[in-house]
């Protein structure tokens, strides 16, 4: 299998049980998450070698991130060590049309404090087949931006495939803002995945979809792919398409462009969501997966969203399926009956 590189925060994310609200608990549950961190978790189910960058505090809080992340195989050798805190959010699951709902307390945490002296890109590039890093990165400060950089510069000195999630968010920098910083780190990407909202927001994109209403055609994607491939030289474009019914039912499905043809998924009923958040990370590690061993677009993106879709039905943020459960929904059993 692969080695995988992944870059980015990982945080502590405390949580009411099941579908309280904050304001009526006086105890949260402790989960450990972060949208990098997710991606690499997955791909070390999958069997492969997967590395996360990132820099946490010396202290017991930081030590039980890492251990966090060896309890699933991954690699935590270029994890640097110092700073002074772990970054935290605050996470309330919806139900029913009531959403989900989320805080940072995530200022000045180790890595988005972090120096270029922390690591040693190309040592960690060595050997790697696929690095992945999402948009939430370089929105922590204007250091981890340069990290993200640095980073991308080092993956493509070795020959790395570079995938990103634009993964827009609206709390952590403004739509100018990101659109400055994102639009140059586009060279160095061959694989973007982002939805509607992160191409518009990332990159200054926006498709012909009207997806707020339900309704995901995925032909309304079909121009902005070809003219997001053409100005960026992206070797595939992807966006996964969720219809939003309430918090707890939503339809899910895909769409990927390699430069010649689309392919759409077929379509997943979520229902109930267990857990929403890591969605979009369960999605883009079964994409790279996918990538790194099927033999079409086609194959890889309906691991992708049978990956994703079956971590709709896990609690935290990490999707803790193997590649033979993924396979077996991907195939066509979804049925859920007990498996004796």
């Amino acid at each position: 299998m692969a080695k995988i590189v992944t870059l980015g925060e990982i945080m502590l994310r405390l949580s009411p049980e099941g579908n309280k609200r904050f304001v009526q608990v006086d105890r949260f549950d402790i989960i450990w998450g972060g949208g990098e961190a997710n991606v690499a978790v997955s791909c070390a189910n999958y069997g492969h070698d997967a590395y996360f960058v990132s820099k946490l505090p010396t202290h017991e809080i930081g030590q039980a991130a890492v251990n966090s992340l060896r309890r699933y195989g991954v690699h935590t050798d270029y994890i640097a060590r110092g700073g002074d805190r772990v970054g935290i959010y605050y996470a309330e699951t919806g139900a029913s049309m009531r959403p989900s709902k989320v805080i940072y307390d995530r200022a000045h945490s180790a890595i988005s404090e972090a120096d270029p002296k922390d690591f040693d890109f190309d040592k960690i590039m060595e050997g790697a087949s696929w690095f992945h890093w999402s948009g939430i990165t370089p929105a922590i400060s204007d250091k981890a931006a340069e990290l993200t950089r640095l980073a991308c510069e080092a993956a493509k000195r070795h020959g790395v495939t570079v995938s990103v999630d634009l993964n827009f968010r609206k709390k952590l920098w403004t739509s100018e803002k990101a659109i400055s910083v994102m639009r140059p780190l586009m060279k160095y990407v061959d694989v973007c995945i982002g939805n509607e909202e992160d191409a518009e927001l990332c990159l200054g994109f926006k498709p012909d979809a009207d997806v707020e209403g339900g309704n995901t055609d995925a032909s309304g994607y079909h121009k902005i792919f070809e003219q997001m491939a053409k100005e960026f030289g992206f070797k595939y474009v992807i966006s996964t398409l969720r219809e939003s019914f309430s918090a707890t039912h939503n339809g899910w499905k895909a769409l990927i462009y390699n430069g010649k043809e689309f392919y759409e998924s077929k379509r997943y009923e979520l229902n109930p969501i267990i857990d929403r958040v890591g969605g979009g990370d369960s999605f883009s590690g079964g994409v790279i997966h996918g990538l790194l061993t099927k033999k079409t677009q086609g194959e890889a993106l309906e691991f992708a969203v049978a990956a994703s879709a079956l971590k709709h039905t896990i609690n935290g943020d990490y999707n803790l399926v193997s590649e033979a459960e993924v396979e077996s929904l991907a195939g066509g059993n979804a049925n859920g009956r007990v498996q004796r």
